[in-house]
């Protein structure tokens, strides 16, 4: 029997959840009977299949008082909890809207007259998703609603320090019979995350570098694909032809929406010279004007550190910098209130590229602002990374644009940040060590769950082959 999971409660300390994993043998019996149910979910045919999840939409919609307390539980935020099953459903609409024309397959000429090529597309039978906490439920069917209409199964393995979710979402789930035999959920931790690697066609992984290259060894040895999307260290750059006020606003909400605790978080801001001191000092006023949602999650804007051992990195990162010259002008500890960990928003200059908050990801709503001289000095620093997942630019259009063809990353924000959040019909892909495989923005989210087919038709009478023909 496999050992219970403990899970705590990022508002109090208590661990007050129990999951309990599913033993290997059990994994891998779900995965072959949902492999099974693929063949008739593809039959079904794509009108068949919005039908079903439009469904279970309309199931959730009924019960989302329910999986709203079961966010709030997992993840002790209120206003990000709500965002995040709004940016759910709406994805369910979105994707049933444009998976007709993305899935449609036409026959076509070649380049030999008599040859016709009709290309078809077939779904990978069973997809694996491997999600994290942050966003519980918008990261556990990011990937899973595009797969799903494409025709395959899928089995979610989130995260096990924000489980409660799924409850509520399996209950929606079992009113629609059709879904239930293709879509579950199991629970547990590494190990059943591998298991499930061992025993799908095709892995969707979303989290840190370090588990990222576990999941791509992993994949690489049962030969099929893995696309992941791991770590950030996302830069934003503020030129002297910013809108400060603009920037300050736009910068404070991308480095602390979700208390920081995001891949597409602004994590390093570099500033021109010129402008470095007035920049900081109204940051730093709007970071002082938002509070943390305690003692009750209407209480402010900040949310608790989900994971404890975020908590820890965050600490760490901060004293480091402390240590080799940082300045902290607001926020700067992490606090225990009510037996949670809290970070309220912190800027710190005299930062360097010596620290591991300017170098390694945080994870945690950090602010640490480094001047430039050079447009050129700018882009340096911002490509002077690991990671490569998006980032930001604050300037004149044309100026930002020049910088944003620069700068080594998937996404850039112009005059923003974080618009990759919001914005899907972008295809990016991840750069360095950001991740790997198809985009899951724009239509290719949806095309990498199909596998090209092509098939080749003579269209003349001839009984030899066409090489015969021409005397090969």
């Amino acid at each position: 029997m496999t050992k219970p999971i403990e899970v705590r409660n990022p508002r109090t300390g208590k661990f007050d959840y129990v999951i309990i994993p599913p033993p290997p043998r059990l994994v891998v019996q779900q995965c072959k009977r949902t492999r099974r149910a693929q063949v008739r979910w593809q039959q079904l045919g794509l009108e068949g299949r919005i039908e079903a999840l439009q469904q279970w939409k309309q199931a959730i919609l009924s019960g989302r008082d329910r999986l709203t307390e079961a966010l709030v539980n997992d993840t002790g935020r209120l206003s990000t909890s709500v965002l995040e099953i709004d940016s759910f459903l709406s994805s369910v609409d979105r994707w049933c809207r444009l998976a007709p024309e993305l899935l449609q397959e036409s026959a076509k000429n070649t380049a030999i007259p008599f040859i016709a090529l009709q290309q078809a597309s077939v779904p990978y039978p069973l997809v694996g998703v491997i999600s994290p906490w942050n966003f519980p439920l918008l990261l556990s069917t990011i990937d899973t609603i595009p797969a799903l209409l494409a025709g395959c199964a899928v089995i979610v393995k989130p995260s096990e320090i924000t489980p409660r979710f799924v409850a509520p979402l399996m209950t929606a789930l079992n009113t629609v019979p059709k879904l239930h035999d293709v879509l579950t959920f199991v629970e547990g931790a590494g190990a059943t995350g591998s298991t499930l690697i061992e025993n799908v066609d095709l892995v969707c992984f979303t989290g840190s570098v370090a588990t990222g290259r576990k999941v791509a060894q992993a994949a690489a040895k049962q030969f099929i694909p893995a696309f992941l999307e791991l770590g950030g260290k996302d830069p934003a750059i503020v030129l002297e032809s910013a809108n400060l006020e603009l920037a300050t606003s736009a910068i404070l909400w991308g480095s602390v929406v979700n208390a920081g605790q995001s891949c597409l978080s602004i994590e390093r801001i570099y500033v021109a010279d010129s402008i470095f001191e007035k920049f900081y000092h109204q940051l730093v006023a709007k970071a002082h004007r938002l509070q943390l949602a305690y003692p009750t999650v209407e209480s402010g804007e900040i949310g608790p550190i989900i994971a404890e051992k975020q908590a820890a990195i965050i600490s760490d990162h901060l004293l480091d910098a402390v240590e080799k010259g940082a300045v902290i002008h607001c926020g700067g500890v992490i606090e225990d209130l009510g037996g949670g960990w809290w970070c309220r928003p912190t800027v710190l200059t005299q930062v360097n590229h010596s620290m591991k908050v300017m170098t390694e990801e945080t994870f945690g709503p950090i602010m640490p602002i480094m001047p430039f001289s050079t447009v050129e000095e700018a882009v340096s620093l911002a490509n002077d990374s690991i990671y490569g997942l998006s980032a930001a630019v604050f300037a004149s259009e044309t100026e930002a644009l020049e910088i944003a063809h620069q700068i080594d990353a998937g996404a850039i924000s112009i005059n923003d940040a974080g618009l990759t959040a919001m914005m899907h019909e972008g295809e990016k892909n991840a750069f360095k060590f950001s991740g790997m495989g198809g985009s899951r923005m724009g239509a290719a989210a949806l095309k990498r769950f199909m596998r090209k087919k092509a098939i080749l038709l003579k269209t003349n009478a001839t009984n030899d082959p066409w090489w015969f023909e021409n005397g090969e």
